[in-house]
């Protein structure tokens, strides 16, 4: 008996569509009787990586790099975090603690994009048009050509459970202009606001968070320090779900990279849509 005679001719033709060395080694650990269902797990598997791969060739192109552009400084460009395209590819959402400090006008330095690879960047001014600091989120208008929008989906229908991915640049000030992915699992989905031990640690960020508390994901994934504003997709779609917002620390800022918590925080991209809205009103 051989594997084509336990499968349909069409399904068996789709396992084969399967690299040789998989299929190899589905048939040198299993028996025969077992194989084709061996084969049928690998080929949904494989074709699962697949689909993120393809749908990741459709995301990276909208995700940029952003920061400050300095021509006189050195560095002259600044890469502090994470960025997507959105809309009619002229504008880009981001994080707004990045953009918290002011920009030194006597050195005409100004917020900016970074687009390319590696030492192949270019830089394209970008406008600071609005803020939600609520919510941390940022809305640049950039100069030049349209990039490829990415599509925001509905955060209100977002499971517990979930796997999901997030593209940024992460320690970009290190690393350079190398976007990674990395799946995460939407591990809950909480209150914005923990209660404190006491009131000592009580401060304005607290204070306000308790005011007007509302609910963020928590992925189990581990970003870091450049990844604020990248991008949660879902990988079926490529639709926005969320923005990376925050890492819990252990211990000092520096431990975000040498230990890592493993737990970060998005924010529900129907904060993206109300802040566009606010900042874009549609015209009659």
């Amino acid at each position: 008996m051989n594997r084509k005679s336990l499968l349909p001719p069409g399904l068996y033709r789709i396992c084969m569509t399967l690299p040789v060395h998989v299929r190899r080694l589905a048939t040198s650990f299993v028996s025969k009787r077992h194989t084709s269902w061996v084969l049928i797990g690998l080929l949904f598997s494989f074709s699962a990586l697949a689909d993120v791969a393809d749908t990741l060739l459709r995301v990276k192109p909208g995700v940029v790099g952003v920061g400050t552009y300095n021509p006189t400084g050195s560095p002259r460009a600044n890469l502090q975090g994470t960025g997507f395209a959105v809309l009619d590819g002229r504008y880009v959402v981001s994080c707004a603690h990045i953009f918290s400090k002011p920009l030194n006008s006597e050195k005409k330095e100004t917020h900016a994009i970074f687009l390319g690879r590696d030492s192949q960047v270019t830089v394209r001014s970008a406008r600071l048009v609005a803020t939600d600091k609520a919510h941390d989120l940022a809305l640049l208008k950039i100069d030049g050509d349209a990039l490829p929008a990415l599509k925001l989906g509905d955060s209100n229908g977002v499971r517990e459970g979930w796997q999901l991915y997030f593209t940024g640049y992460p320690i970009g000030s290190v690393l350079g202009l190398n976007p990674s992915t990395h799946r995460a699992g939407l591990a809950a989905i909480i209150p914005i606001y923990t209660p404190v031990a006491s009131a000592s640690q009580l401060n304005v960020r607290t204070l306000k968070q308790a005011k007007d508390p509302y609910e963020v994901f928590e992925l189990d994934a581990v970003a870091y320090p450049g990844n604020s504003g990248s991008p949660v997709w879902h990988p079926d779609t490529g639709e926005v779900l969320g923005v990376v917002n925050s890492v819990y620390v252990k211990g000092a800022k520096e431990a975000a990279i040498t230990d890592p918590s493993g737990i970060s925080y998005a924010i529900p991209v129907k904060y993206v849509h109300r802040m566009l809205e606010q900042a874009l009103p549609k015209t009659p």
